[in-house]
């Protein structure tokens, strides 16, 4: 039978269409449930853990009905009528279950862990923001879990403690915004290890921001405790990508490709993915709508406006006590001492503002980092205090820190974002003035991409 090439071409079109269509359908396989690629690295090695309460093997989690769910899926990243349940709750409040712990996994196989780093936060993940994490021992397997806060200017781990593994494994769920501070304590952790011949093992999870590229790059003036490699505030990259980034560009003290670096990447996924976590990556972030708010709210941090933390909805509302009667503040609330907020901005006092709730989040999508409700604030507090001089009062409402500097400059990582709103500037003047270094970031990040761009 004679088979015409314009045949076999519709043919191979639809199957390339089908295939795709499939893989995009299929759900995300994360690094760590790809034992096969990683059990072998691990044999016969004295294994340290960089990890913390996110690392649940799969994102697996089991209802009350005991159906089980994967990360990914639309339990915590649909959209219903603008509200989204918590992590770790079902739809009607009930507490879910979920799967298996990477370090109790990994002890179940017969990897010797001997030690356990964890960032801010905790290995529990309950600590409020900043707080000191001493040396403890992990209650359930008796594996101790090392400070990394012995040494306050870098969070570096101890020669002593680097001497007390051979590989470091890493398995922890990151949001992908540069002044998330976990990506630090990777690059120091990567930085002691290629500087005592330490191999690294990333599990690589999906970046639930890494859909898209925004923001001001770092300065180098501007490093600080929130920013300490050169990238835009919304990077897109997954941990293992930025790791290979951190290697391959020279970012490490002992140079350029000093970390013996192995990534296991995750599998039907690319940076069009809109992953949806399974739990609090860290106290103040709720659900996934302030995962994704995160990007546009977390600048009001420090300054006289409230972003919510002691409340249920930190990062999805903004306000202060000074925005009573002043524009179209209709929305308040109180914020009090909970659990990761225990001595939040503003404590027992009504705060006035916005709420943004109501947002769906393909519009939040849409929007990116968006930089009018920055605007929008600054413009209230200075109708609230226009009695005030100029520079009396920038410093007041941006919070200006004992050495001069803002917090909000160390946050967007230069001091153009607050020049320009003082200025006046649109959100797409400023934005605009970013846009020659971040197509330049683009261009330099591609080498080290997993996956698929945008």
């Amino acid at each position: 039978m004679k088979v015409s090439v314009k045949f076999i071409l519709t043919l191979l079109i639809l199957i390339a269409f089908f295939s795709c269509k499939n893989r995009a359908g299929e759900r995300v396989i994360l690094g760590d449930e790809q034992t096969e690629s990683y059990l072998p690295l691990l044999e016969g090695k004295r294994i340290a853990l960089f990890s913390n309460h996110t690392g649940i093997v799969g994102d697996k989690i089991i209802l009350a009905d005991d159906s089980v769910h994967y990360g990914g899926n639309d339990l915590y990243g649909k959209d219903d009528a603008g509200r989204l349940i918590h992590f770790g709750r079902d739809e009607r409040g009930g507490l879910i279950r979920y799967g298996e712990h990477i370090l109790d996994y990994l002890l179940s196989q017969g990897v010797y862990v001997t030690a356990i780093f964890c960032p801010e936060h905790g290995f529990r993940g309950t600590d409020d923001a900043g707080a000191h994490i001493a040396s403890s021992i992990d209650e359930k397997t008796g594996v101790p879990i090392l400070s990394l806060y012995e040494n306050a200017s870098t969070h570096a781990p101890s020669a002593e403690n680097m001497a007390k593994f051979d590989t470091l494994v890493v398995d922890m769920q990151d949001v992908g915004l540069r002044y998330y501070t976990y990506y630090i304590t990777l690059y120091y952790l990567m930085d002691a290890c290629a500087a005592n011949g330490k191999t690294v093992v990333i599990f690589d999870r999906p970046n639930p921001n890494g859909f898209y590229v925004d923001g001001d790059m770092l300065k180098e003036r501007f490093k600080s405790g929130v920013g300490r490699l050169p990238l835009p505030t919304v990077h897109g990259l997954t941990w293992g990508e930025l790791a290979r980034m951190i290697n391959g560009e020279g970012w490490l003290t002992a140079g350029k490709n000093a970390c013996p670096l192995t990534v296991i990447p995750c599998k039907n996924y690319s940076h069009a993915t809109r992953y949806a976590l399974i739990r609090a990556p860290s106290p103040n972030i709720k659900d996934m709508r302030a995962v994704y708010l995160y990007a546009s709210t977390c600048y009001f941090e420090n300054t006289i406006v409230s972003v919510g933390r002691g409340t249920d909805f930190p990062f999805e509302v903004f306000g202060s006590p000074y925005f009573k009667d002043i524009g179209n503040n209709d929305f308040s609330f109180i914020p009090q001492s909970i659990p990761g907020a225990k001595n939040p901005p503003f404590l027992g006092q009504t705060c006035y503002g916005t709420d943004l709730r109501s947002k769906s989040l393909k519009t939040i999508w849409k929007e990116e980092s968006n930089l009018s409700y920055l605007i929008q604030a600054y413009a209230d507090a200075k109708s609230a205090f226009s009695d005030k001089n100029p520079d009396d009062f920038s410093a007041y409402f941006w919070g200006r820190l004992s050495n001069g500097r803002y917090w909000i400059d160390l946050l967007s990582g230069s001091d153009s974002l607050r020049k320009g709103i003082e200025a006046g500037a649109s959100v797409e003047e400023i934005k605009q003035n970013w846009q020659d270094d971040l197509n330049a970031f683009k261009k330099q990040r591609k080498p080290y991409l997993l996956y698929a761009d945008t």
